[in-house]
């Protein structure tokens, strides 16, 4: 499997989340650590919506914990913090399944609006499965903008992997056929293909990404094998109706979420997937080629909630 797990590499995560104010486990010790009465469950719910769950969200969880408080009165403050860590790391884990690649060449769309980090988070990709031995090959498909072609191409120089462009102007789709038809002949093992940054309320441009998905399918049929969208953690409800037209048009396998290492708190990766239903594949916590993380529930609520 690409992107073997380690534990340590979520220490990334934990400071991305300290660095937001994201971690509640200390909050939710403090608040349940006297009597518990409407005021604090008052408190639970402003505290799990202020870690960006949701409203609606934190409303369900406060009227799971006031469930449990009627059945069992004298229940412990750790029971009660374990019961909401349970209920969200199960909410998670609903739509997860495992980064396994079982094609060759592995064709890899990535979808999003400008700004949102995809070029970067791209090369970041290209890095991970480069370093995990296999072979590597860019599709620069953003040829409105000349800037993104020309960003890509100097990091496939500098992590050495081969990129295929096209002219500025010319047809993304066009490039996208010769991408994955240069990856199949140099037996490529990951095809990393950018896209435009298309507004998502643009739907002409929209469409040419249904152009886009088919020029993939005439080389290779079962191609693109993921399509990836990348939305930044910090936009909340705006990247939950991105992610919804975006997969009007090219249905999402996976989310890429960038900046959890700004001024997003954690929970919003929890609220992003629990409203889409789509899971998410990795976690940028930082501007280095390493702060791309594989996103792991587990791990990743245990550090919330720390």
């Amino acid at each position: 499997m690409v992107f073997k797990f380690l534990k340590t590499s979520y220490s990334n995560v934990k400071n991305a989340l300290t660095k937001s104010g994201s971690l509640i486990g200390s909050k939710l010790r403090s608040l349940f650590h006297g009597p518990v009465d409407e005021s604090t469950l008052d408190k639970l719910e402003e505290i799990l919506y202020e870690a960006d769950l949701g409203a609606e969200y934190a409303r369900e969880l406060t009227e799971q914990i006031r469930g449990k408080l009627k059945k069992d009165p004298s229940i412990k403050s750790e029971a009660l913090i374990d019961e909401i860590r349970q209920e969200i790391l199960q909410n998670l884990k609903k739509h997860q399944h495992s980064n396994e690649i079982t094609e060759s060449p592995h064709v890899i769309l990535v979808i999003g609006v400008n700004g949102n980090g995809k070029t970067t988070s791209i090369a970041k990709l290209a890095h991970h499965y480069h370093q995990d031995g296999k072979k590597v090959i860019l599709g620069a498909a953003d040829t409105f903008r000349a800037a993104a072609t020309e960003q890509l191409e100097t990091w496939a120089h500098r992590l050495k992997v081969d990129i295929v462009k096209g002219h500025p102007k010319s047809d993304p789709a066009s490039v996208v056929f010769d991408t994955v038809s240069a990856g199949v002949s140099r037996k490529a093992d990951i095809i990393l293909i950018d896209t435009a940054g298309r507004l998502h309320t643009k739907i002409p441009l929209m469409q040419e990404l249904e152009k886009i998905k088919r020029s993939c399918k005439k080389t290779i049929p079962s191609a693109p094998h993921e399509t990836l969208l990348v939305l930044d953690a910090t936009t909340g409800q705006n990247a939950v109706d991105q992610a919804h037209t975006f997969n009007k048009f090219t249905p999402i396998t996976g989310l890429i979420l960038t900046k959890l290492d700004g001024t997003a708190k954690g929970g919003s990766a929890i609220a992003i997937q629990r409203k889409l239903g789509i899971p998410i594949k990795y976690i940028g916590v930082g501007e280095g080629i390493e702060d791309l993380q594989p996103f792991d529930p587990e791990s990743f609520v245990n550090t919330l909630f720390e």
